[in-house]
């Protein structure tokens, strides 16, 4: 069967954009070697580690605040089968819902492993499907780190510790991003000895500073330990335990930890393993990733790419809103992204959420602009809700107070966050959020807060 496009890959990127592609009058089949649909964000990534972050935060509500709300009896205690049992009832759920869309959208999915063959030749098993257009969205993999021998048991992926056999007694995260921090905190909720190391002097690298500061310092108060500045050396896995080395970078001094269970958590790398692109000519960035133009067309006539695979940030939505925008140009439309935009969320709580730009970036850039802060320790619903630890930070243009870029710790801040997301693509001023009625007693009254802020003053600061 011939078709008008085939995606290889069904994540976030691949799905959504067959799903586009098929609702504009294309032809489309999706390539998956995965059992179900979804990709690594489904199957083994943000859906699965969300749903574990729930279930440790209720717990941690439970064991830390019930009683002042005058809810009284036994804590509950974790029962870790029973809780992965929960995550894998979240991933069906989310996967069938896939090939639900597929079949309502005539969304052909062909199963098995994708190579390239040449321009327009997808070959799958031992057939070749032909295709007027191919799109890239393969996404990606776990960083390997020199010294660290992956078993997926002791010493694990982000994969593994989705499948941990018990609940760990001491755990060392290796790396001090998104993933680390988020696995960190579900395991330091359900009682284990969490230590970070992480090879910078900060953790969450390229997220706003202040904001790190704050999040290191209530993730300690939570238990966690965190180690910035620390190289790792190596980590074996032992009959017993792991043991994990590392070199602090500001004595070279060099200190050994043991631990039942090494997460290793150190970024994620372009997936393009089998699809023969080195054979095919198609170029690739000096990081690996697949070169593109701004239409997502590669060095090759009529082969695509989009999500993971290519240059940007590694996040579900980027890969959606890619998949929508290659879906519109191959069917003639003017598909498009604005990656100033795009917003970055860190689910742990209390919630790190960003977009646009930092103080950092706009000193380096040598840009005017104005800050506007508020605390939730100024918001009634979050004072109520045990939740007021964290900020909202707005960063405005100094002269035409054009909202920049925002900042926000606290909770729920991935909510939040996508109003003043929506402000910003629409060029607004933050005048325009102050001016915007916001309900009472919510945490968005926060958001508003810090836009007064940006001009006469928060109100109730």
């Amino acid at each position: 069967m011939s078709y008008d496009v085939i995606f290889i890959g069904s994540g976030p990127g691949g799905y959504v954009g067959a799903i586009r592609a098929a609702q504009l009058g294309l032809k489309v089949a999706c390539v998956e070697g995965r059992e179900t649909l979804g990709g690594t964000c489904l199957n083994v990534g943000c859906i699965p580690s969300k749903a574990l972050l729930h279930a440790t935060h209720q717990l941690h509500e439970a064991e830390h605040n019930f009683d002042a709300m005058g809810l009284m009896g036994a804590k509950p205690k974790p029962d870790w089968k029973k809780m992965l049992a929960y995550k894998d009832d979240v991933i069906g759920q989310n996967t069938k819902g896939i090939e639900f869309l597929f079949k309502k959208n005539k969304v052909d999915w062909i199963k098995g492993w994708a190579s390239i063959e040449g321009p327009g030749k997808v070959k799958v098993g031992d057939t070749v499907h032909a295709a007027k257009k191919i799109v890239i969205a393969s996404g990606s993999e776990s960083s390997p780190l020199q010294g660290v021998e992956v078993d997926e048991k002791t010493i694990v992926t982000s994969t593994g510790a989705l499948e941990l056999g018990k609940i760990p007694r001491k755990l060392i995260v290796i790396g001090a991003g998104v993933i680390g921090l988020e696995m960190g905190s579900v395991f330091a909720r359900l009682g284990a000895e969490v230590t970070v190391l992480e090879y910078l002097d900060r953790i969450i690298p390229g997220n706003d500073g202040e904001v790190a500061k704050t999040f290191q310092r209530l993730l300690k108060k939570q238990g966690m330990e965190i180690i910035t500045g620390a190289a790792v050396q190596k980590a074996e896995a032992l009959k017993t335990k792991a043991k994990v080395t590392y070199k602090l970078l500001k004595d070279d001094s060099e200190h050994t930890i043991d631990a039942d269970t090494v997460l290793l958590a150190t970024g994620r790398r372009p997936y393009t393993e089998g699809l023969g692109l080195d054979r095919l000519g198609v170029k690739l960035t000096d990081r690996g990733q697949i070169a593109t133009d701004r239409h997502y067309a590669t060095s090759v006539e009529g082969i695509y790419a989009i999500g993971d695979a290519i240059e940007g940030p590694m996040l579900a939505h980027k890969a959606e809103d890619e998949g929508m925008a290659v879906a519109e140009i191959l069917a003639g439309q003017a598909g498009h992204v604005n990656y100033g935009t795009i917003p970055g969320v860190i689910y742990t709580w209390p919630e790190v959420a960003s977009v646009g730009e930092t103080e950092e970036t706009l000193k380096d850039a040598g840009r005017a602009y104005k800050i506007g802060k508020f605390s939730f320790m100024g918001n009634g619903r979050a004072k109520a809700n045990f939740a007021a630890d964290g900020f909202v930070k707005i960063l405005a243009d100094k002269e035409t107070d054009r909202i920049l870029g925002a900042h926000i710790i606290g909770p729920y801040a991935g909510d939040l966050i996508h109003e003043i997301c929506v402000a910003m693509e629409f060029g607004a001023a933050a005048e325009d959020l102050a001016r915007t009625c916001h309900a009472h007693p919510t945490y968005s009254e926060a958001v508003r807060e810090a836009a007064l802020a940006c001009g006469d003053g928060a109100i109730h600061a």
